[in-house]
């Protein structure tokens, strides 16, 4: 008798599920912008992608259609996303470049942060908010402290 590991190979305690309109296409966006590979891709009786797990950078993703009559609304239905993806790369603005390339809408240029990274945000066509990041250097929280006080000294009252 084999013993079934709680936690799939290949994946962690936590995956994000994507909830999309129009998944097919959302799979193919994240090849061309992410790089992503397709691990699995279930079509329902309609052809729509019904569940999709990928993997960007090793870590795995799953997605799947709205399907609005069983309370799954995507961004686009919901008006926006109160979650943002985070992906570290090795190489962000050329990321960045290839995501706006392949339909993503920067959101905040690329620029070297105070927490040490190089980050931006995008919008992916689909309604979905993704931070991207090349962590630069490794910053003391004392550093971090001082940063986000000399930040606050010059934002408006």
């Amino acid at each position: 008798m084999s013993r079934v590991q709680p936690i799939p190979q290949g994946f962690t305690a936590v995956t994000p599920y994507l909830v999309i309109e129009g998944a097919g296409d959302a799979l193919e966006f994240y090849k061309r912008a992410f790089g992503a590979e397709e691990i699995s891709r279930m079509p329902g009786p309609d052809g729509a992608v019904m569940h999709a797990e990928i993997r960007i950078g090793g870590a795995a993703l799953m997605l799947g259609e709205a399907c609005p009559e069983r309370g799954h609304l995507g961004p686009k239905a919901l008006k926006g996303s109160a979650v943002s993806i985070m992906l570290y790369v090795p190489d962000v603005d050329a990321m960045a470049e290839r995501a706006q390339k392949a339909g993503a809408k920067i959101t905040q240029p690329v620029a070297d942060m105070f927490w040490g990274d190089r980050y931006g945000t995008l919008e992916d066509p689909f309604g979905h908010k993704w931070g991207v990041a090349t962590h630069m250097r490794d910053v003391t929280e004392a550093e971090m402290a001082e940063a986000m006080r000399k930040m606050g000294e010059t934002q408006p009252a």
